[in-house]
């Protein structure tokens, strides 16, 4: 189920009907469809659509960047489970469980934050530095690209960040490509966007290049599940999740929702290293169809915490235990936690997503040094 803290200022919506079946087979025919069959990934895929299981899969030719394409009015039918209604709603105020407990929020003071610069890479290097909640700077195949980028102090309907951005904006690299997973606001923050220049390239999700060309990007590529696209020789997927999006009263499930797998072309020298962006997601059967489709991820980022309560939240975020699970079924040799330690978005205690992944990594037997519990403002490279 769904958290509480949405959009809620309004926006305007699209009249572009959902692309014809006919379109849709055309662009398999020419290889630049998804790599599902077609009419599978307009209106009318459910989300079990396409999961392949015992399928070889043919690696699909990337879409153009920048393109004008038409979607469906709504994606409610990718939904895992579907929305709470009133009774739920009604619970949850009964309960009043929306933030941890005095005591839960004694750890703040405990969350680890250890900003550092930026270390240099090398070619052929891969490397990855939390700024904190879902916000990475990733560094591949010598593109410098920011994941679900929140540099503001506070969203709406949450208090101030608990830890600050682990790298000051103005300590960043020339930023030479943006992945937004979903329209919430923890993952697509307007003021943040608003400092990058307009012709940074956007990868969004299927209907989500029309709120950021209104604020004049220029470069908007829009992707449904299993479609990518290409950007100086480093590919960019776009996966499913379990989750949803909704951003004002009126649009829930207006744009789609997922995840990202970034690469390296065929021939670079890190072309063999894939790093996986879950962005926001409950635990489910789409972990094991990306590591299906990707065998070799060499390290997944993914959410571990705003779980709890559990009946509210299990469906749309994963918690600790979930999240290695998760790394598991994608066959991912890393795992780096996310989601965390940044807002209070849910009740459980602030330290208590970290404890948990640190057990649950220690139960499956895994290297502890392929656990990449980073503190905020820290990096890794592979």
């Amino acid at each position: 189920m769904p958290p509480v803290n949405g959009d809620f200022s309004m926006r305007d919506q699209t009249d572009a009907p959902s692309a014809s079946r006919a379109e849709a087979e055309a662009e398999a025919e020419a290889g630049a469809g998804p790599d599902v069959p077609p009419a599978a990934t307009r209106a009318g895929a459910g989300a079990g659509a396409g999961t392949g299981v015992g399928v070889r899969h043919a690696r699909p030719r990337p879409r153009p960047l920048g393109e004008h394409r038409l979607w469906p009015r709504s994606f409610a039918d990718r939904l895992t489970t579907p929305l709470p209604g009133l009774r739920a709603f009604a619970r949850l105020a009964r309960e009043g469980a929306f933030r941890p407990g005095p005591e839960g929020l004694r750890g703040i003071p405990d969350l680890p934050y250890a900003p550092a610069p930026l270390p240099a890479v090398a070619a052929g290097t891969v490397s990855v530095t939390w700024a904190g909640h879902a916000s990475w700077i990733l560094r591949i195949g010598g593109l410098t690209v920011l994941t679900d980028p929140v540099w503001s102090r506070r969203i709406l309907g949450t208090p101030a960040r608990m830890t600050p951005v682990g790298v000051r904006w103005e300590e960043l690299p020339p930023v030479d490509a943006v992945v937004i997973s979903h329209n919430h606001y923890d993952h697509l923050d307007a003021p943040t966007l608003k400092r990058l220049p307009r012709a940074t390239p956007l990868f969004v999700p299927a209907g989500l290049a029309r709120w950021c060309r209104r604020r004049g990007f220029t470069r908007v590529t829009e992707l449904d599940w299993w479609e990518s696209a290409e950007l100086g020789g480093v590919r960019f997927e776009f996966v499913p999740a379990h989750h949803w999006s909704k951003r004002s009263l009126m649009d829930a499930c207006r744009t789609l929702w997922g995840g990202w797998m970034l690469s390296a072309a065929e021939g670079r020298g890190d072309a063999a290293k894939k790093v996986y962006f879950a962005g926001d997601t409950g635990y489910g059967h789409w972990f094991g169809e990306i590591g299906r489709r990707h065998p070799g991820i060499d390290l997944a980022l993914l959410p571990i915490g705003a779980y709890a309560p559990r009946w509210w939240l299990r469906d749309v975020h994963a918690d600790p235990e979930e999240a290695v699970r998760a790394c598991l079924d994608l066959g991912a040799r890393r795992m780096a936690p996310m989601h965390w330690g940044t807002f209070v978005l849910s009740s459980e205690p602030v330290m208590e997503p970290l404890q948990r992944v640190r057990a649950a990594w220690a139960r499956t037997g895994l290297p502890r040094e392929h656990l990449w519990d980073l503190p905020v403002g820290a990096s890794r490279a592979l």
